[in-house]
């Protein structure tokens, strides 16, 4: 594995923290076997999103069919 600093001037100790998150983030993707996905985070599940925005009829429900852009 090879990094190159394309900007700046790290320090040793910098270097060694960003080879180990690097390390780290490599073992752990190894670690999953292959064709299974990782846990999904919350942020990515469309559900969410569909779930916050079901409107449902009422007297007021003229004012929520504006969408602005």
């Amino acid at each position: 594995m090879n990094i190159k600093v394309v900007r700046g001037n790290p320090t040793p100790e910098e270097l060694a923290a960003a080879l180990a998150v690097v390390r780290a983030r490599a073992a752990a993707a190894a670690a999953v076997p292959s064709g299974v996905e990782g846990p999904r985070d919350a942020w990515s599940d469309p559900s969410r999103i569909a779930a916050a925005r079901v409107h449902r009829p009422g007297p007021a429900s003229w004012t929520r069919t504006y969408w602005p852009s």
